[in-house]
This record gives structure tokens, C-alpha cells and sequence, in this order.
């Protein structure tokens, strides 16, 4: 039998891909919590809040969305956009997954002639509010789609919007209007056009807050302003009411919130909160207030008497201040987003049984969720099932997200994706990180000038800063830590949160490397003294770029913008030897793993001390021997700077062939995987649109793991063997079922013979079986086709069959030699089904050349074309045959006449 194996092709595959979920804006949640939207530019995205999941994602108009709204059931989607537009968008459950919902344009308003600022949507989901920014308030019946309500105000901003009923003894009162607003009402202040006042609308109230620090109330019922709150002296951020308090909750930039009795609306109680607020709201039944601001803290208050609930809390940096909240009366949390775009979950679980002066500490946060982890610059992973991976995300801090596979939300347990901590120290941007063999020790580096170095220990939710390293004049670019995985049964391998790795290599762009070396742990936790470099080295003319450390620990390799490598012994920090050759700055330097075999290089094979890979801004990737220093591969194929390179496990083949590979991140936004052995490319890997600067590779699993500047993080599988065996028993397949082929047309057994054919798609095979069945004589009297089986099976075809076998037609018939049996089939086929069922065939994929209308085409064109030349060669065949038949006539052959012959025919005749 032929060996059907299929040659060695390298493959790999997203299996997951993390997103931004937010990049700024509204966002919205339904009242079961589940159902959060948010915006991304001008797109929204629905997320599943326990699982994380995206639902799903709502293309824009073009424009950057403004502000969008859920109804408290999820069952509509406002989104308004700067282009003046709103849409709303019906949502459904999807029948087919839990993890999905079914989104419809129900339709596209022009709402106002000014910008729209926000929206607001009742408790029943039925009334949609929206404020524009030259003070216009509109309500909307969102199923009906029409206005039912504009109040038009002074021409400032609507800066927030909340709809409440009051409670039954309040709605016929209209105590508290000043005189002024009675005239306003009774010159007729609020403009409509719809029906009649409804009365079940009698007790239903809009407020609306403004720019001015003014809040009005808006009667629905009357449509009328039923009042005017003027004590706010800046805008009016927040707007919340309880009805068991009968309270109207108002919140400004001015530093203070305020609680107004819905009776009078007369201020009850005024607090000054000492930070702008941007959002607030009633907790436990209107008993406590929420209020989120500046200072990045979610503080509680109590109601009554304007009390602080929670201690007092340090004020955050402007990244993390609170820009809105959301909270409803059954969840158990209070979501808050932070101008980083972070959003928050904070637990109500502290508040349940408060007492009346009782104080708590701040409330405990549930989980954080990062809406966009920004520019990814560096990320490994952490713990030693590397469950967990560390990103260094253009901030101060690093953040760690888990990489389990589990839905469950639970306080344990992380969904993928999900953040679990953030190491915070560095007070400038950490631009580099790397991790030991454990993965419980992280070392970071920034540009404050320091290095630190991390333990984590996620099971007792530990993640401390162990050391600070301080001494370099500049930026901490290039960092690198010990690697050398001790004895299995050493105390270090078995208990490596104990013991630390031995040192750290640092590289500045003050142009130096420092090795520092770490204490034992007690040593460490026991002394506040700083640790001290024990030696600093002037490595190159430029900024050091990549310090990495070889699998001994005796080596360690330093990369730098002046064009060069240099390898340096760890212990004295000597020059071993110096690798020119890149044109440019180099980025990235990564020593070979431990047992990496020698490839064989332009000068021979490679054998010593091993290799290192090198990748630079000439964008090229090169491989180094270190025995005499010398470029063994260049792989080109990159359009921009090499950024990052790593090296690939080596696969386990049937051949046993080892396939030396490695990955490189360019510029381009492009990841690579190149064969070391033969110098090309293996593959590549596209799916960022900005570049990629940090590269990892899984240890065990051989995944590519891959971080861009458009902050998305993609999880490459290698699928080099699964695509193999697939191929190969694809080509087994293919094999067994032509012999299976060649069968049935033997066996003349013409179904399974032209399906099969049409299934593996050969048209010299069907051909051949269709010539037979022409010439077949005598053909079967009534057959279309000459042989009845035949026709049978052409009138019982699929759609799918029918278009493949018109397919086949129209490429014989563009040819004479086949012409001829191609018309006899299509007569057969015409003459099986009706035209209706030719023209509107149901075929998956048929599009361009290939759409069942091309086919159609080319068929009547090469058809007429081939009846023109049958009519021209029927009266050809006249004018020969008459030729023929009169050149009998002339008997200028016959025996025994002579030229007597000749003298008997007319001269008119002979001249024809």
C-alpha cells in the first residue's frame, strides 16, 4: 500500500484571544447583574459578568458612541452616537447558546438637533428619557418608538436624568414650587403634542440635573416643571430617589451631596463630601447612600443624618478616580468603573446588618475587571502549572489573570481572562518582567529607576514585594532572572516559595548591567536594608534593551540599540565574547533551552556551548553559535523591528527528526515561527493589528503566547500534529475512496458512482462515465441518456449536486471535443426538473464565478455558441452534399462514352 503520510508542516491556531471590554463611556447593567454593556469606540459589546463571555458585539455607524442605556430586563439596547442618531436594538436569549444573545435594529431616531448628552430608562422599561446638551428633555415610548413628553429648559446641558414615581399621599400635593415656576407652568413652560394626560402616569415624576447645578422636576402626568432644586453650583452628576424615604438624592462636582423631602422639596440634609462626585445612589431601601468620586473611593453614608459610614480612606491617583456606579436594591455588589477604564465590583454583604452608628471599614472588593489591559509590553507565565499570567500593561502596576478554564464566578475561582491581582510599587511605567523556573518569583523593571522583585502565592492571595533594587541613573529596560531548576529533592524544589531565586541581572539605558544578589527570605523580611549590586558593568554605547540568563546560570547575554550582544560570565561579570552583525538596534536575545540540539550552519554544523537568538530593528532574526561567536541563520521576512524572539519546544515526531523552531513578534504586528534547521519560514501567525511586543511560550504545551499595542493578548495552539494526522487520514480517505470509485464504475453501478465523483470532485472521472453511457448502443428505449439507471439518478439529485454537476457542464461544454456529451447531460437535467427548481437552487458557498446565476450564464453563452456552429456545419454539409450529388450528374467518368459526354451537357452547368 503507498504511504500516505503527509509531510511535516508546522500549524498553529487561536484558541483564545483576550480583548478590551471597555475603552471608555456609558456603561450599563441590567437589574439580575448578569448583562453588562459597555463601549469600544464605536462599537457596544454585551459581556456575560459571571462568566465573562461576550454576548455580543454591536457594530457602530461610524461615529464614537456618545452614550447607551440597558432597560432593567435587558430586553432593549439604546445607543446613541455623535453622529446624532439612536439606535435601539431589540435583544433576545439566542435559542442556540447560553453564551450568546440575538441582537435586531429596531429602529434609528434623530432624537434632538443638539449632541445627545444622556439616557435614562424607567423601572417598567417602557420610557426612555434622553437629555441633550442644549437642555432639552425628550421621553419616548421605546416599543412604539414616538415622543410622548418634551420639556424644553434653559439652553444648558442635561448632565443627568432619573425617573421615579412618588409615593401615593405625595402625588396631588404641589407644596414647594416657588412662584416663579407656577408662572412658568401656567405660560405653558413644557411643549407636547401627544394625548391626553394618562392617569395612571399621575404620580410619575422626571428629574433632570443640569450643568447650571440646577435640578428640575418634570410632572408626566401635568407635563409641567412641578419644581425647580437650585442649591448645586456646578453640574449635577448623580440623581437617585427612595420611595421608602420618600428622598430625592442629588450629587454635583461641587463637592456635596444633598437629600431633598419629596413632600416639600425643601433640602432635608446637606453634605460636603470634599471631592468632586461623579456618582451616588441609595443603599438598603433609601437607609444609606453611595457616593464614588475624584479620590477613586466608594464611601457610605447614612441617610438620615448625613454620617460617614466607612473610615476614612486615602485619596487614590487621578487614574483610579470613580467616573459613575451602578447599584439596584437586590444586588450584592456596587459596580464602579475608574477612569483607567477599570470596573470594579465592590460586596454590600458589610452593609446588611449596620447599625444606626456603627462604623465599617471600606467595602471589600468581590473582583476587579480591567476593560483594556492598554499596551501589552511585556507578559510571562506565573505558578508552575502556569495557570496564571503576568502582563506588564504600559502602568505602574503589574496585573495577574488567570488562565483556568472555569465559568464558575466564584470567590475562588477565576473564569479565563479574569484579573486576579495587581502588583503595585513602581511609581513610573514597568517595562520589563521576568519570571524563575517556579513561576512564584517575579522581577520587574521601570522606568523609576528600580527594579523589584515579586513573590506570588495566589492560594493565600499573597502578592508581596520582597526586594527593591535602586542604583541605576535611568530607566530599567532589560531584566532577567535566574532560571536553574534545583534537585528534585533539594528544599528549594520543594518548597520554592521559601527560597528565592540567587540574583538578578539588570540593564539600564544609563548603558550599565548590575548583577544584585538575593538573600534567603528571613534574611530579606528580617532587614529594611536595601540590597547592593555586586558589581556594575559599562556594557555598551547605548541603551540596553534585553538581559537574558542561559539555562546554567553561567552565562547571561545582554542585547543593546548600539547593534551589538555580548556575552558575559555571570560570576565575574567578564566580556566573553561580543556577536556583530544586526544594522540596527538589537531587541531581544534569548539563550537556547538546556539539550537544544546543533544545526548545521553555512560553515558546518554547530557544537559546544550551545546557541542564542538574537532579534533587531534591521528586522532580521539570527542564530548564534557560542563556541566561536559566530551567525549560523538569518531569517528575513519581517517589515518592521524585530521586537521579541523565543524558542519553541521541540516536537515529538514519528520520524524522529528533531524540529528546531522559534517565534519571533515584529513591528509589523506579526508573529513568526522559523525552521532553524533549514532557515525558513514556518508559519505565520496574524492576528494584531498594532505591534507586538511581548512574546512567551509555554513550556509543556509548546502554545505561543503573543501581546500587542492594540491591547489584545492571543493564545496561539500548536496544531502542527493534529493537522498532520488529519492530512494524513485525509489522503487515506481520498485513496480508499477512489478504489471505491474505480468499483463502482466497473460494477456499472452509476449512483454511488457519480455522487461519489461529484463528492471528490473528478470531472475526468464523471466525464469518462458519462461518454460510456452515450455510446452505448443500443441505448434503452425512452432513456434521455441512453441507459434508464442513469436518468434516474440525475432526476433524484441534491441542490448541491445539481450546481456541482452544473458546474462540470459548464466547463465541457466550453469545449467541442466535449461539448456534445456536456448538452446531453444539461438536456437531461432540464428535461428532469422544473425551470423553477433549476433557478432557485439552495447552494451553501455559491458565490462570485461560482454563483449559481455565473453558471447559468455561461451556460446559455457557451450553449448558443455551439448550436451557431452545428447550423453552420449542417449547411456546409448541404453544400457538399450538392456538390457530391452533381458531380455524379456530369458522368465525366462514365466507361465507354468518350467526350460525348461532355458535348451533352450545357455550357452553364459545366461552368458550375
Amino acid at each position: 500500500m503507498a504511504n500516505n503520510k503527509a509531510p511535516y508542516k508546522t500549524t498553529f491556531e487561536p484558541e483564545h484571544t483576550i480583548q478590551p471590554i471597555y475603552t471608555g463611556g456609558s456603561v450599563a447593567l441590567d437589574h439580575s447583574g448578569r448583562i453588562l454593556a459597555t463601549t469600544i469606540g464605536e462599537d457596544a459589546l454585551l459581556t456575560d459578568l459571571d462568566t465573562g463571555k461576550q454576548l455580543a458585539k454591536i457594530d457602530g455607524d461610524g461615529e464614537l458612541i456618545s452614550t447607551l442605556t440597558l432597560t432593567p430586563s435587558a430586553s432593549h439596547l439604546i445607543i446613541s452616537s455623535r453622529s446624532l442618531s439612536m439606535r435601539v436594538y431589540a435583544l433576545k436569549p439566542s435559542p442556540i447558546s447560553v453564551d450568546a444573545i440575538n441582537f435586531e435594529l429596531v429602529r434609528t431616531l434623530k432624537p434632538h438637533t443638539t449632541p445627545l448628552v444622556i439616557l435614562a430608562v424607567d423601572q417598567t422599561g417602557t420610557l426612555l428619557a434622553t437629555g441633550a446638551a442644549d437642555g432639552v428633555v425628550k421621553v419616548w415610548d421605546i416599543r412604539g418608538g414616538y415622543v410622548t413628553h418634551t420639556f424644553r429648559g434653559p439652553n444648558v446641558l442635561i448632565s443627568a436624568l432619573h425617573f421615579f414615581e412618588l409615593v401615593a399621599g405625595n402625588r396631588d400635593k404641589v407644596s414647594g414650587i416657588s412662584a416663579r415656576n407656577r408662572r412658568k407652568e401656567q405660560r405653558g413652560n413644557s411643549t407636547s403634542t401627544e394625548a391626553e394626560p394618562n392617569e395612571a402616569a399621575r404620580g410619575f415624576r422626571l428629574a433632570s440635573g443640569s450643568r447650571d447645578g440646577k435640578v428640575r422636576i418634570w410632572d408626566l402626568y401635568k407635563r409641567t416643571c412641578a419644581s425647580t432644586l437650585d442649591s448645586h453650583v456646578s453640574d449635577v452628576t448623580a440623581l437617585d430617589y427612595s420611595s421608602k424615604e420618600n428622598v430625592l438624592l442629588t450629587a454635583s462636582r461641587d463637592k456635596t451631596i444633598m437629600w431633598w423631602d419629596a413632600r416639600t422639596w425643601k433640602v432635608r440634609n446637606v453634605v460636603p463630601v470634599l471631592e468632586e462626585v461623579e456618582a451616588a445612589g441609595f443603599l438598603e431601601s433609601g437607609r444609606l447612600t453611595y457616593t464614588g468620586g475624584a479620590n477613586g473611593n466608594i464611601r457610605i453614608w447614612e441617610s438620615d443624618n448625613g454620617r460617614e459610614v466607612t473610615l476614612p480612606q486615602s485619596a487614590n491617583g487621578e487614574a483610579d478616580g470613580v467616573v459613575s456606579a451602578i447599584s439596584f436594591g437586590e444586588l450584592p455588589f456596587i459596580l464602579s468603573v475608574q477612569a483607567d477604564h477599570t470596573i470594579t465590583l465592590h460586596s454590600r454583604k458589610s452593609l446588611k446588618d449596620l447599625g444606626s452608628m456603627e462604623t465599617i471599614k471600606p467595602l471589600d472588593q468581590i473582583r476587579r475587571i480591567s476593560g483594556t489591559h492598554d499596551e501589552i509590553i511585556d507578559l510571562e507565565y506565573l505558578l508552575p502549572d502556569r495557570s496564571l499570567l503576568a502582563l506588564a500593561t504600559n502602568s505602574e502596576e503589574i496585573r495577574i489573570i488567570s488562565l483556568s478554564q472555569s465559568n464558575n464566578s466564584s470567590e475562588h475561582t477565576y473564569y479565563f481572562g479574569a484579573d486576579v491581582a495587581q502588583l503595585k510599587g513602581h511609581e513610573d511605567i514597568i517595562i520589563c518582567l521576568d519570571v524563575d523556573w517556579s513561576g512564584h518569583w517575579v522581577a520587574t523593571g521601570a522606568k523609576d529607576n528600580t527594579a523589584r522583585l515579586w513573590r506570588v502565592d495566589p492560594e493565600n492571595s499573597s502578592f508581596r514585594c520582597i526586594a527593591t533594587f535602586a542604583g541605576h541613573a535611568e530607566s530599567v529596560g532589560a531584566i532577567s532572572l535566574q532560571r536553574t531548576q534545583p534537585p528534585e529533592s533539594s528544599p528549594a524544589y520543594m518548597n520554592p516559595l521559601q527560597h528565592p531565586p540567587a540574583f538578578v541581572l539588570t540593564g539600564s539605558q544609563d548603558q550599565t548591567v548590575k548583577r544584585w544578589d538575593i538573600p534567603r527570605l528571613d534574611a530579606v523580611t528580617s532587614t529594611h536594608k536595601a540590597p547592593r549590586a555586586l558589581y556594575t558593568k559599562k556594557a555598551h554605547e547605548k541603551d540596553i534593551n534585553s538581559v537574558d540568563v542561559n539555562h546554567s546560570g553561567q552565562l547571561f547575554a545582554s542585547a543593546s540599540q548600539d547593534k551589538t550582544v555580548k556575552i558575559w560570565s555571570t560570576e565575574e561579570g567578564e566580556v566573553q565574547g561580543v556577536l556583530k552583525g544586526h544594522k540596527r538596534g538589537v531587541w531581544s536575545v534569548k539563550f537556547a533551552p538546556k539539550d537544544t540540539p546543533s544545526i548545521i550552519g553555512d560553515s558546518g554544523p554547530a557544537a559546544g556551548k550551545g546557541l542564542i537568538l538574537t532579534g533587531s530593528g534591521d528586522k532580521t532574526v539570527k542564530i548564534w553559535s557560542l563556541s566561536d561567536y559566530s551567525c549560523l541563520r538569518t531569517f528575513e521576512g519581517h517589515t518592521n523591528s524585530v521586537l521579541k524572539v523565543a524558542w519553541l519546544n521541540i516536537p515529538n515526531t514519528d520520524s524522529g527528526k528533531k524540529h528546531i523552531q522559534v517565534a519571533s513578534a515584529g513591528g509589523d504586528g506579526l508573529v513568526k515561527v522559523w525552521d532553524a534547521n533549514t532557515g525558513d519560514e514556518a508559519c505565520t501567525l496574524d492576528n494584531h493589528e498594532d505591534r507586538v511586543w511581548a512574546l512567551t511560550v509555554h513550556p509543556v504545551a509548546n502554545m505561543i503566547v503573543s501581546g500587542s499595542g492594540d491591547s489584545t493578548i492571543t493564545f496561539w495552539k500548536d496544531t502542527t500534529i493534529a493537522t498532520q494526522a488529519a492530512t494524513t487520514a485525509a489522503a487515506t480517505e481520498f485513496v480508499e475512496q477512489e478504489q471505491e470509485l474505480q468499483n463502482y464504475i466497473h460494477t456499472k453501478s452509476y449512483r454511488q458512482a457519480i455522487t461519489l465523483s461529484l463528492q471528490l470532485n473528478h470531472p475526468a472521472r464523471l466525464l469518462s462515465l458519462f461518454t460510456s453511457v452515450l455510446n452505448v448502443s443500443p441505448a434503452e428505449e425512452g432513456s434521455l441518456c441512453g441507459v434508464k439507471a442513469v436518468d434516474e439518478v440525475l432526476a433524484s439529485l441534491s441542490d448541491d449536486q445539481i450546481f456541482l454537476l452544473l458546474l462540470r457542464i459548464r466547463d465541457w461544454n466550453t469545449n467541442n471535443r466535449t461539448s456534445a456529451v456536456a448538452q446531453r447531460i444539461l438536456w437531461a437535467l432540464v428535461r428532469s426538473y422544473p425551470a423553477t427548481k433549476l433557478s432557485s437552487l439552495k447552494v451553501r458557498g455559491a458565490q462570485d464565478h461560482n454563483s449559481l446565476k455565473e453558471v447559468l450564464d455561461a451556460l446559455k453563452v457557451y450553449t448558443d455558441k455551439n448550436y451557431k456552429r452545428l447550423e453552420e456545419l449542417i449547411d456546409e454539409s448541404y453544400l457538399v452534399e450538392y456538390t457530391l450529388n452533381e458531380m455524379d450528374g456530369l458522368g465525366l467518368f462514365d466507361e465507354g462514352k468518350g467526350t460525348k459526354g461532355l458535348e451533352a451537357v450545357g455550357q452553364d452547368m459545366i461552368i458550375v
